[in-house]
């Protein structure tokens, strides 16, 4: 049997890698494999199926046991991913994305070199702000977090 491959969508926040993954899974036999975070659940999300929610201690286990493929730190939360599941599905022959954040593209790509890394990029920067801003999620502040970050990493993989 072959090994699925190892796609990891990738880009700042509000440039749709959420609905290229939706498409994608739509299209085709794919697995999308679910982050697990210690963030606080929003009234629209599914645990298992929007985010693994957990708590910080038991993120911080995870960490210890080798049990996360990549793991971040953001605004205070915990996010990252699960290693067994998509070790499992890739072993199986099913192909798995992952819809991740650059720092955390990088590191899977350290520990399986296989994995094919897209970036998705906004048309423009005054496109990604009106985009966070329209969903309404985040502070101003918090947005100018996100613009800052999305440009640094965009810059990471362009020289990748």
């Amino acid at each position: 049997m072959n090994k699925g491959a190892l796609f990891i969508i990738s880009g700042p926040s509000g440039t749709g890698k959420g609905t290229v993954c939706d498409e994608l899974i739509r299209r085709g036999d794919v697995f999308l494999s679910v982050s697990s975070t210690t963030r606080d659940r929003r009234a629209n999300e599914i645990d298992g199926v929007t985010y693994n929610f957990t708590t910080p201690d038991n993120f911080r286990s995870m960490i210890d046991n080798g049990e996360m493929l990549e793991w971040a730190e953001y605004n205070g939360n915990y996010y990252g991913t699960p290693r067994t599941l998509v070790e499992k599905k890739l072993a199986q022959g099913t192909n798995v994305i992952l819809e991740i954040e650059p720092q955390g593209a990088f590191k899977v790509r350290e520990k399986l070199p296989q994995a094919v890394l897209i970036f998705i990029v906004p048309p423009s920067m005054q496109i990604l702000r009106a985009r966070l801003v329209q969903r309404g999620r985040e502070t101003p502040e918090q947005i100018q977090k996100r613009l800052a970050a999305g440009s640094l990493n965009r810059r990471s993989f362009m020289t990748t």
